[in-house]
């Protein structure tokens, strides 16, 4: 007779963002854990998403700041591009972090799985013919680069992931898609010398930004030089030797070397026995309540299975919600407009809380104070040479809603305005606090004491 399987506390499916930091958080908390993969731990940010991109970003800023030396008074040329050393460079990134990676499960002692596991049970999980049960299940199975019906990848057309591993600088390229995937690669290729457009269906560019920033964004691609078209689907792509052409509804045709298709990511859940347990699925997304649970059993799922923001930071965060819910410790939910939101263009974009727009859709136009703090006023900002504003969204007479940002690095800033949302604070408890001179982040000082009806380095 055979031996019955070991049952775990909980078996995750997926090693992405989501997966890893349920079952980290799972063992701290003396539950045994098995994590299975199908292909390597760390998922999507790390080997072909946030990471990647991040450091071709990188790389993407030194050549800038190379080709504006002289501004700074630096005598320095710029040569070119060598794609094998970016590369390099970016895969030796990802190498450290993922080999950290590896220790930190082995040192939990979560077993780990390699291989492609399919939901077979409530309770089970099957990867290559052997079963894994769990008293709780964390689908975790992450998502896949989308392209539009009619529009094959192959060839001059690619998605990210063909693009993160491109040997060459391509001499022009076509972008679609406006958002953030899209709108960092344009800022990429464009530092690096391509002739770049951007096609994005919406009315503008960083669609799901607060208005004031896309309008900002789309002032400073402009001044980069960066092409773009709003406002008019995609019809038709075709390839040959010569490169790509592309065809938008209005009949308006652009010519380039690659097609970059960004048009965002899709929940990877087809074939995975989800439905067939009884899973609620929405074109492909798990349906799950406010507590992450799916209705069935002690099934759960996180990260970009999950309908809302396909952030690498929301996957972590609902990794660790659910290890605590299963473990008894009845967290607190996870607000999705908490959190924080960056595209890491030249300029960068950050955000959190709601727009603009959303804050009178919620309480009414009249019931809401908008302020906008010029980074001209900053000294840090005239350093870096950097333009762009803080904007501010609050309740009269009430609440801080959103922070929304635009200018060089302000991803670094967001962290201060996700601690103002998601802690309700008013703009008078922000203005008595001391921000570091010359920081970018006085800028958020200055904002504060500006809507706190004491501006000093603002003009109205």
């Amino acid at each position: 007779m055979a031996d019955s399987p070991t049952v775990f506390d909980i078996v995750v499916l997926g090693g992405g963002s989501g997966g890893y930091a349920a079952a980290l958080r799972a063992t701290e908390l003396g539950l045994s854990v098995a994590l299975v993969e199908a292909e390597k731990l760390g998922g999507t940010c790390l080997h072909w998403g946030c990471i990647p991109t991040k450091a071709l970003l990188h790389a993407a800023e030194l050549a800038d700041g190379a080709k504006d030396s002289e501004k700074y008074g630096v005598k320095a040329t710029f040569e070119g591009i060598d794609m094998a050393g970016v590369h390099a460079y970016k895969d030796g990134v990802i190498g450290r972090l993922y080999k950290g990676l590896q220790g930190l499960v082995k040192a939990h002692g979560i077993t780990y799985v390699e291989g492609y596991g399919r939901l077979v049970g409530p309770d089970t999980v099957e990867v290559d013919g052997a079963r894994y049960q769990g008293r709780n299940i964390i689908l975790a199975t992450g998502s896949y680069a989308k392209t539009l019906p009619g529009l094959e990848i192959g060839g001059r057309i690619m998605t990210s992931d063909q693009a993160l591993t491109l040997d060459r600088v391509p001499s022009s390229a076509i972008i679609l898609g406006g958002g953030v995937i899209g709108s960092e690669f344009a800022s990429v290729w464009k530092s690096f010398g391509a002739d770049v457009t951007i096609i994005e269906a919406l009315p503008h560019l960083v669609p799901n930004e607060d208005e004031a920033l896309s309008k900002a964004f789309e002032r400073a691609y402009r001044k980069r030089k960066i092409n773009f078209s709003t406002g008019v689907r995609f019809q038709s792509a075709t390839q040959d030797d010569q490169g790509v052409h592309v065809t938008l509804e209005d009949g308006k045709t652009f010519d380039a070397d690659i097609l970059l298709v960004a048009v965002g990511r899709g929940p990877r859940t087809d074939g995975l026995g989800y439905g067939e347990q009884g899973v609620t699925l929405d074109r492909g997304f798990v349906i799950t309540n406010e507590r992450l649970h799916t209705g069935v059993a002690n099934i759960y799922a996180v990260g970009d299975i999950v309908p809302g923001l396909q952030l690498a930071h929301r996957g972590f965060a609902q990794g660790i919600f659910v290890a605590e819910e299963i473990a008894g410790l009845s967290p607190a939910t996870i607000v999705e407009s908490g959190i924080p939101r960056v595209t890491y263009s030249e300029p960068e974009v950050a955000s959190v809380g709601v727009t603009e727009a959303k804050a009178k859709e919620l309480h009414g136009d009249d019931a809401v104070e908008v302020l906008e703090y010029n980074l001209g006023g900053n000294g840090r900002s005239q350093i870096l040479g950097t333009a762009g504003f803080v904007k501010l969204v609050r309740q009269k007479d009430g609440p801080v809603l959103g922070v929304h940002m635009i200018g060089a690095r302000v991803g670094e800033l967001i962290a201060e305005g996700q601690l103002i949302v998601n802690w309700e604070a008013y703009p008078e408890d922000v203005a008595g606090l001391v921000h570091a001179h010359p920081t970018q982040n006085e800028a958020i000082g200055e904002a504060f004491l500006a809507l706190a009806g004491k501006p000093l380095h603002a003009h109205n």
